[in-house]
């Protein structure tokens, strides 16, 4: 997909187990009239088929890879929803020179993220027949795919303190304050990365960009805008080379 623009190269990635069609519509007037905003489906979900090895987060980091590469064709802003947001990471952390900035909503960097682990859910009606329409491998795979996603949420991604350091662009990690993982990990992800800002969107859960899409769009919105250094009267994890 591509909405066009004269604007610098966008990639929207979806969360895990949705497609792009689940998300684009809260975040597009974020960003639709200023940037070359490209998305796909992931593969073995929306409309693209499953593959061995697919739902890991290293094949799906490769993947964006050679999106960037082969469709793309130059560095480009990176905007994530949950596993979205953890591959775009990945790719800063792996190819710091395709990505411009990060905005990871709802990302977590390690699967020990101080909360319980992901237990089974019964799969809704609606996700039954929206697998059915959307995909081309076989409706009872979706039973198949959930358990497999499940097990790589409980013991993927691994990455560290250290490999977040590695993200040398500005990078927005957004949240809601009732996400699953603890505040503390976001905010350790947060102070991890040389030029992160940190946003923790009030009376919010991981759906986040659907329950306050407005605000939402607009702390993106200004973190698009201006990509330098922020200023602030009283820094102490930044250096201000202004003063008020």
């Amino acid at each position: 997909m591509e909405w066009f623009n004269n604007g610098e190269a966008l990639v929207l990635l979806h969360g895990g187990l949705s497609a792009t069609e689940d998300m684009d519509k809260y975040l597009l007037p974020a960003f639709a009239d200023t940037h070359h905003v490209y998305a796909y489906d992931r593969t073995a979900h929306g409309r693209t088929a499953d593959r061995p090895g697919s739902l890991h987060y290293e094949f799906q980091t490769s993947e964006a890879i050679a999106y960037l590469e082969d469709v793309v064709k130059e560095p480009a802003h990176l905007v994530g929803w949950s596993d979205g947001g953890i591959i775009a990471l990945m790719v800063a952390i792996s190819r710091p020179e395709l990505v411009k900035s990060i905005v990871a909503i709802g990302a977590n960097f390690h699967f020990e993220q101080n909360g319980e682990p992901i237990e089974e859910w019964e799969i809704s009606e609606k996700d039954r027949l929206e697998h059915a329409e959307r995909s081309p491998d076989a409706p009872e795979s979706l039973d198949e795919k959930v358990r497999r996603m499940r097990d790589i949420w409980n013991s993927e991604p691994t990455l560290t303190e250290s490999d977040l350091a590695k993200i040398p662009c500005p990078t927005l990690i957004m949240a809601g304050d009732d996400e699953r993982m603890e505040i503390e990990h976001t905010a350790s992800m947060y102070r991890a990365i040389p030029q992160g800002q940190l946003a923790i969107i009030p009376g919010t859960s991981h759906f986040v960009l659907k329950e306050k899409p407005t605000l939402t769009q607009t702390v993106i919105r200004q973190f698009l805008d201006d990509l330098t250094p922020p200023v602030t009267r009283q820094p102490f994890r930044r250096t201000n080379p202004e003063t008020f």
